[in-house]
This record gives structure tokens, sequence and C-alpha cells, in this order.
């Protein structure tokens, strides 16, 4: 069978006989020159097997317009997009996005193995591609207190399922380059399957970076300065250039867009809302701004397909070509680039931004019951959120715009009646509180946010980077009640109070990350909750939940808050919230 078919496509490549499907009159972005080539592009199956002059069995003229590789994102959270594999296709793939590399590390820090089952199962039978890295730090260190733990024995197995690509960006730097025996297990083990490992290391540098890179580590996503880029892909990492909703690092890295650098890198979004790619798009929206920012469109094209095909061993993707899969996109022009029509495996899959035949979420929740019902908490009081110390003065964890990373503010406290010790809103310091949701331990950490822009109520969120504990910001402690058991009542998602009362909701019941809804909905709402906390002093210039989802990871300079407390990250310890 496998003979016959490959005599067919030879047949077809040297046009002896019609391809099944010829796209006439393109201008093929050639990823491999850099340059733009006129032809046609035949099709016999789900394979090109020619670029030049060709008659089908069928034929589409695209009469000038552009033919480029489909676009691989090789670095996403799905879960980040609060959308289940079916919604999430809808999604993406109308963009022009065939494949995806997910790391589930948010669900598995909720529901371990059984999270993983989840996604990969949601996803098998989509067109879109969705490929898999093995969340390498679940928990992310032992700073943080998970839903589970993933260790190398529960991971070795899933190695075999060729879906899987390597091992997850490999967050606990400060355990590898220390020779943690676990994460040497994991090491070793994904090397002997043959597969790629991709780190997680924002500001490793000199020799503790040559030990990190020494240990396996291929690639990161985590780069904010040219500097720090440069110095990653001069001891040989790939550079994934990341431009997301909350992490937006294009800009400074902008410099390497263009040769020799661009063959090393390649663009990733890491974490996405459901309104930016519902509005902006997805990787076609990276694509888009590099190109207005003076990239060459064919090299911004390139680290959107070829590149990250080539780092992940993607034999026979990211390129229009003989012998490379049919998945293609059609746009206009390279200077709006707006996506008409996507091709994947040689058929077309989407057209005018809608999916032709999309795909339904079908779940059975008794399968996966720590999925589907995965609040493990008592209800919120009042009690939970007093200060044990009541020091003189204050550590402020201040939020950094369009970056991850944070600084660390000491001030004195500033009593206000009715509000929690050390909240000043003038001064855009609010309370901030996580709460321990998985085993039902009553941790709770405390602390104080600054740069947040809240000037009343509460924010509450059980997406909260990596352990997804319960996270609340508030003015004042009666409404970050208020917002917490809104959110434990709903078994996970977001809310805003105000006064007493609840202003907004979104509830995310699988995993408390995302919904079963379709992605119109969930932005619906989320576009609600937005509105009103705009209204409440956040600023357009930051994502309100996105934001606030990472203050809890403590794996990224320089202050964090968790169930255990106010960790700092450079130390890699706990320090007091007051002193």
């Amino acid at each position: 069978m496998q003979t016959e078919m490959l005599k067919e496509q030879i047949a077809a490549a040297r046009g002896e006989t019609a391809a099944d499907l010829v796209l006439k009159n393109a201008r093929v972005v050639n990823v491999f020159t850099n340059e733009i080539e006129t032809a046609d592009v035949a099709i016999c199956g789900s394979r090109i097997v020619g670029v030049g002059s060709y008659t089908g069995a069928t034929e589409v003229d695209l009469q000038g317009s552009y033919l480029c590789p489909g676009f691989i994102d090789g670095h996403i959270h799905i879960e980040s997009s609060m959308l289940c594999g079916a919604a999430f296709e809808q999604a993406v793939l109308p963009h022009g996005t065939t494949a995806v590399v997910t790391d589930p590390h948010e669900i598995t820090n909720v529901a371990g193995s059984q999270g993983l089952d989840f996604m990969l199962e949601t996803t098998r039978d989509l067109a879109l591609s969705v490929y898999f890295m093995l969340p390498s730090c679940v928990p992310a260190t032992d700073l943080d207190e998970s839903g589970a733990v993933l260790d190398a024995d529960a991971l070795r197995p899933y190695y075999r399922d060729p879906r899987v690509l390597g091992l997850a960006e490999l967050m606990n730097s400060y355990g590898t380059v220390r020779c943690d025996p676990g994460i040497l297990q994991k090491l070793a083990d994904c090397a002997a399957a043959g597969k790629m490992v991709d780190g997680h290391a924002p500001l490793l540098t000199g020799k503790d970076l040559n030990a990190y890179i020494a240990a396996g580590v291929c690639s990161d996503h985590e780069c904010s300065t040219l500097a720090e880029a440069m110095e990653k892909l001069r001891r040989g990492q790939y550079i994934m250039v990341r431009e997301g909703t909350a992490a937006k690092n294009m800009d400074a890295l902008l410099p390497l867009f263009r040769e020799p650098y661009c063959d090393r890198c390649m663009l990733v979004t890491d974490d996405k809302h459901p309104g930016d790619l519902l509005r902006g798009g997805h990787m076609d929206y990276n694509i888009r701004k590099a190109i207005r920012s003076g990239v060459d469109p064919v090299i911004a094209i390139k680290m959107s397909s070829l590149i990250p095909a080539r780092y992940f061993g993607l034999r026979g993707q990211g390129a229009v070509a003989p012998g490379y899969a049919a998945d293609l996109v059609v746009v206009s022009d390279l200077e709006q680039f707006t996506v008409e029509k996507v091709y994947k495996n040689g058929r077309l899959a989407a057209a005018d931004g809608k999916m032709l035949t999309p795909a339904a979420l079908t779940v059975d929740p008794a399968r996966f019951p720590r999925v589907m019902d995965s609040f493990v908490m008592d209800e919120v009081t009042l009690r939970d959120l007093e200060l044990e110390d009541t020091g003189s003065r204050q550590r402020v964890i201040r939020l950094i715009p369009h970056e991850l990373m944070t600084q660390e503010v000491i001030r004195p406290f500033c009593q206000h009646p009715g509000t929690a010790a050390g909240v000043d809103v003038a001064e855009q310091i609010v309370k901030l509180a996580v709460f321990e949701r998985h085993h039902r331990t009553g941790h709770v950490g405390l602390g104080f946010l600054g740069g947040y822009g809240l000037i009343c109520g509460a924010v509450a969120s059980s997406i909260a980077h990596d352990s997804h504990n319960l996270i609340v910001a508030g003015t004042n402690d009666a409404d970050m009640v208020l917002a917490a058991n809104t959110v434990r009542k709903n078994r996970g998602g977001l809310a805003f109070v105000a006064n007493g009362k609840v202003v907004g909701e979104l509830a995310l019941p699988v995993a408390g990350l995302m919904s079963t809804e379709s992605a119109q909905a969930v932005e619906e709402k989320l576009q609600a909750l937005k509105a009103a906390l705009k209204a409440a002093g956040i600023s357009g210039d930051i994502d309100p939940f996105m934001t606030l989802a990472f203050v809890s990871l403590p794996v990224i300079p320089k202050l964090r808050l968790n169930t255990y407390g106010v960790v700092d990250v450079d130390a890699h310890r706990i320090v007091p919230a007051v002193f």
C-alpha cells in the first residue's frame, strides 16, 4: 500500500498524472532561500508533490496570493486560552496555525497525570496538530504547593506517545545546576528517548548558564533583553521570541530577526487569552507585528514554520516543498497579512476566519474526576486574611509593565480606615492573598502588590501559575472574601467584587483553568469583567487576570507570593511580608 502511494506521488510530481489538488498561480514563500517564487503547488493526498507548473483533478486559482507554510507555535500552554481542545482549535486554525507544541503543566499541577491524559485525549482527533512537551516541574519548585507531583517515574511511559516531543520548560534552573536528583533523572529519561528539553531560565548567566545548557537544555523563551538572548545563542540555545497576552518580548529582541540569528530563533506565544486570539490572531498576529516593525516578511514566516519544525524534529513540516505536509496558509499580501484560507493535510480546513467543519468537545466527567472537580478547600473567612506580623514596614511585590519579572519595594505601612493594613490606593498598593485549594491544608500566603491599579473591590482567580491555587488581590478584606468564595462556588474561574457585590464572574470548571464553552462565549464574559476592572482603576496597559496569574509563580525574579508566603526567587527562600 505504501509503495503504491509513493508511485502515485512520484507520477504526479513528474507531471505524468494529474495531482489531486493544484493551487495555481501562487506566490510561494520559500523559507529555504528566503525568496518568493511564482508557481503552482501540486498536492496528492496530504503531501505536497511539486512546485512548478501542474494540472490537477481539482484546481484553485490563487490569482497571485501568497502561499505560506502552516504556522507552528513552538511553545504554548493551551490552558491559558481558557479553552478546551476543540474550542482552542476553532480559535487558532483559521489564523493559519496548523500545529502547536503545548506544555500542559497548568492542568498537571492541578490534576497530575490525569490532567495530562485529559489534554492528550481532547486534542487527539483535531485537524490541528497538537504535540506535547512533558511538564518538567510539577510543582515548579520545592517552594510551591501544587495539586499533584509528577516525578520521573510518572513521566517515563509518556515518551512512547509519538505526539510527545520532549521535556517541557525546565523552570527549576536553581535545582538543575545544583544536581537535584529528581531533575537529573528526568533529563536522563528524556535523553534516552532521544527527545528535546526546553528551557526557562530568566537572567541565568555565566557558569550557571553553561551548567544548565550542559545538562541538555536546548532553548529558552524567557529572554527579555538582547544581551541575555545573545549570550544564550552564543552558548548554543535556540531562542523562542515570545509575544503573548502578558509577556511581550519581541520589541527588545528585534535584532534577532536577521541572519545568522534568525536560523536559531522562533516565534512563540506562551500564553494567549481568547479575546487576543479572536481579535488579533495567533501566530499571524506575531508575524504581522514583526513585519510592521520592519522585519522581512519571509524571515518572520520562516521563524514561525521551518525553524520550530527543525528544532522539534517535525520532519516534513514547515515549508512549501515536495514531500512536505500540505499544511498551507493563503494570504493576499505580506503587509496586512490577513489569513484568507488554511489547508490542513491537503484539505481546505478554514476560510475567511472560520473553520469549515469544527470539532465538538466530548468529555466523560467520570473518567477525569480530578479535572472536572478540582476545588478541595473550605470557605474563606475574614480571619484567613489577618496579618500575624504587624511590623512597621511592608514588602511590596511591584509589577513591571509588559514583563513577568517583578521588583521589590519596601515602604512604611499606610493605615486607612476600612482597609487592610498596608493598602494604599493612591500608591497603587493592594493586599494580596493566595489560598491552597487542592488538599484542604488551610495554608494562606499574605502580602502586598504594587502597580496593579485597583482602586476598589477585589479580584479573585484560580489561574495562578503554576500550582493554580486561589489568588486574590483587593483593597479590603470583605470584598476579598466574597471574591474568593465566588470562585470556589464555581469550582474555579474569575470574579470581581466591589462594595460587597459580585460585579462579574467567569466559571472555569475544567481544573479551575478552562471552560467547556466556545471562545466567543468565554470572551464575552471575560470582556465584561475586564471592562468593570478598567472602570475600577486597572490600567488598560495590562491584562488584569493574566498579570495576576503570574504573581504567584516562584521561578521568575524577584518576588512572588504563594501559599507559603512571599518568595524571594533569587535567594530561593520565603521572606516576611512585613518586618
